[in-house]
C-alpha cells in the first residue's frame, strides 16, 4: 500500500518538490500550492482527510499551519540551511556579488554561521532575520528594507515578490538533497501512524433495537454483522474509531443509539490482530455490563481500559454539563456559554470569530473547542466565510449540543 504526502508551497516550488517525493517507491503526492503563505492553513485543514503526511517547501507555511492547530496528520518541512543555503551563495557569488555581505531571512544564526564556516567564508557582516513566532513577510520586509544596501536571500516567495524591484534579492530553492532529508523524516513518522493507524478495532455492542445502529457503523467506516447471543459485531480500524471518540475520550454514537433503547452496552477491543481485537473486547463488554445500563468502554493491552462514556439520559440536550464537559474536555461555563449563544441564534451558523467574541477567547482557542465538539457530534461545519482581508477564511459551525 502507498502513502500519500500533501505537499505545500508556492507554485513554482511545489512540482519540483512532489517530483523528488515521487522518486521514492510507493509515494505519491497530493500537489497544494497558494498565492501567499497565509493560505497553508485554510488548505491543510481542506486536504487533510486525502493525505498520509505533509511535507511544506519550508518552515513559514509549516508553522503557521502548526500554530492555528490545523495538522492532524504527521508534518515536516524542507530545511533551506545547509545545502540549499551553499548552493544559493555559489550562484550569488557566479554572478558577481560579495556573498559575505548579505541579508537572511528566517534562517537561524547558528545555521548561517555553520554553512559560512563550513564554506570558508567570514560572517561579520552578515544581517539575519531568524523565523520566530508572529513572523510575517511583511516584518521580513522591513527587516531587509532598514539596512544597508545588502543583497537580500530570502525563504519567502512573497519578500521576493515584494522586493525584487528595489534590490537585489535572490529566493532559496530547496535543494534535492533537503527535500530527501525531509522526505525520509517524515516517512519514518507516517508511515508508523499509517501502521498504528491500521490496527483492528473490533466493537462487540448489545442494543434492544437495531435502529441507528447501520448507520452508525457506516460513519465508523466499519462492517456489522451479528454475533452471538443476539450481541452485533462491528469491526473498523484504529484511525476511524480514534477520530470518531475524539482521541478515545468519548463516544457520540452511545447517546445517540440511547435514544432509541433503554440498554445499549458497547465494548471495543483494539489489537494487531482479529483474534487479539475480538478478547478485548469481550473484556471490554464485560465491564460496560458492571457500569451500568448505558455504557461504552475501550479495551487496549497491558490491561489498559478506557471508559469511553456512560450516560443515564438519552438525548445529549438533557445530559448533565458536568458528564458532557468531562467528555468534550470543556469547562461547565463554556459549555454554558455556548448554550447561550446557541439559544441567541437558533439554527443559524456561527463564524469562529463570533463564537470567539462570546467566549472572550482567541480565535485559536474557539476553533479547538469547536473541533472537539465537532468530534463529539456536538457541532457541525456548514462552509467557509471569507473575512474581507489576505487572511484565512473564517469557518461557519452550526452548533448542536
Amino acid at each position: 500500500m502507498g502513502i500519500v504526502i500533501g505537499v505545500v508551497g508556492p507554485h513554482d516550488l511545489v512540482d519540483d518538490v512532489a517530483a523528488t517525493c515521487e522518486e521514492q517507491p510507493g509515494v505519491s503526492t497530493l500537489r497544494l500550492d497558494y498565492d501567499h503563505e497565509s493560505q497553508a492553513p485554510a488548505i491543510v485543514e481542506a486536504h487533510a482527510q486525502a493525505v498520509e503526511g505533509w511535507l511544506f517547501t519550508g518552515i513559514v507555511p509549516y508553522m503557521l499551519a502548526r500554530d492555528a492547530e490545523a495538522l492532524t496528520r504527521p508534518a515536516s518541512f524542507v530545511d533551506y540551511s545547509g545545502a540549499t543555503l551553499l548552493s544559493a551563495l555559489v550562484r550569488m557569488q557566479h554572478s558577481g556579488h560579495d556573498v559575505t555581505r548579505l541579508s537572511i531571512d528566517t534562517l537561524s544564526a547558528a545555521d548561517v554561521g555553520t554553512t559560512f564556516a563550513e564554506a570558508g567564508l567570514p560572517a561579520d557582516h552578515l544581517r539575519t532575520l531568524p523565523y520566530r513566532a508572529g513572523m510575517t513577510s511583511d516584518k521580513a520586509v522591513a527587516f531587509h528594507r532598514r539596512g544597508p544596501a545588502h543583497p537580500v536571500i530570502t525563504c519567502l516567495s512573497s519578500v521576493h515578490e515584494a522586493l525584487r524591484d528595489e534590490m537585489q534579492v535572490m529566493r532559496l530553492v530547496p535543494s534535492v538533497h533537503s527535500v530527501r532529508v525531509a522526505l525520509r523524516q517524515l516517512l519514518l513518522t507516517a508511515e508508523g501512524q499509517a501502521q498504528e493507524d491500521a490496527q483492528i478495532a473490533l466493537g462487540l455492542i448489545e442494543v434492544d433495537s437495531e435502529e441507528g445502529l447501520l448507520r452508525e457503523a457506516t460513519a465508523l467506516g466499519g462492517t456489522l454483522a451479528a454475533f452471538r447471543g443476539g450481541t452485533h459485531l462491528l469491526v473498523t480500524t484504529r484511525g476511524p474509531l480514534y477520530d470518531s471518540t475524539g482521541g478515545f475520550t468519548g463516544l457520540p454514537m452511545l447517546g445517540r443509539l440511547a435514544g432509541h433503547n433503554p440498554h445499549v452496552r458497547v465494548g471495543f477491543g483494539l489489537g494487531r490482530s482479529a483474534a487479539e481485537a475480538e478478547s478485548l473486547a469481550r473484556r471490554a463488554l464485560a465491564r460496560a455490563r458492571r457500569i451500568g445500563d448505558v455504557a461504552a468502554v475501550l479495551s487496549l493491552r497491558a490491561d489498559t481500559d478506557i471508559v469511553l462514556e456512560s450516560v443515564s439520559a438519552p438525548p445529549a440536550a438533557a445530559q448533565n454539563l458536568t458528564v458532557l464537559a468531562r467528555r468534550v474536555g470543556l469547562s461547565v461555563p463554556t459549555l454554558e456559554k455556548l448554550l447561550e449563544a446557541r439559544a441567541a441564534v437558533g439554527d443559524e451558523p456561527l463564524t469562529t470569530r463570533e463564537i470567539a467574541d462570546r467566549l472572550a477567547v482567541q480565535q485559536r482557542t474557539a476553533r479547538r473547542m469547536l473541533h472537539r465538539l465537532e468530534l463529539a457530534g456536538l457541532a457541525e461545519r456548514t462552509g467557509n466565510l471569507t473575512s474581507g482581508s489576505s487572511g484565512r477564511p473564517l469557518t461557519l459551525y452550526r452548533l448542536t449540543l
